[in-house]
């Protein structure tokens, strides 16, 4: 299982990459293994500052509904529109075509309440 070193992650099992003020979110590869496979990706915050560890949306899967939960305060600035046609990115990609918002992010010192790739992994028990 991967664990980019790069990222910074959540207990909810979402992934962060931060650049500059800016950041890419996701869910891990452990948390769309233990989904199964995603068919449906539902973001309705656009445009919405959200609150660290508030909910976003959510990631349906064959069997279950998942919440997405924000690991760090921001705006949500956009959507990974290939989703719309290809939520199995998520899956088959979660680390690169997978992600799933971009945002700004409205305070840094949020990092530090997040994990580093070997404390997630220890986490997860891998």
């Amino acid at each position: 299982m991967n664990f980019p070193s790069e990222l910074k992650y959540s207990k909810d099992h979402e992934w962060i990459k931060v650049t500059g003020n800016e950041a890419v979110i996701g869910i891990t590869e452990f948390a769309q293994s233990e989904l199964g496979d995603i068919v449906f990706v539902d973001i309705n915050t656009v445009g919405q500052s959200v609150k660290q560890f508030e909910i976003f949306g959510s990631v349906e899967a064959v069997k279950t509904v998942s919440d997405l939960f924000l690991p760090v305060s921001g705006k949500i600035l956009e959507v990974n529109s290939e989703l719309n046609s290809k939520p199995e990115l998520v899956n088959n990609a979660p680390y690169e075509g997978g992600w799933i918002v971009k945002i700004a992010l409205e305070n840094q010192a949020d990092l530090e309440k997040l994990m580093s790739a070997a404390e997630y992994q220890k986490l997860v028990g891998q």
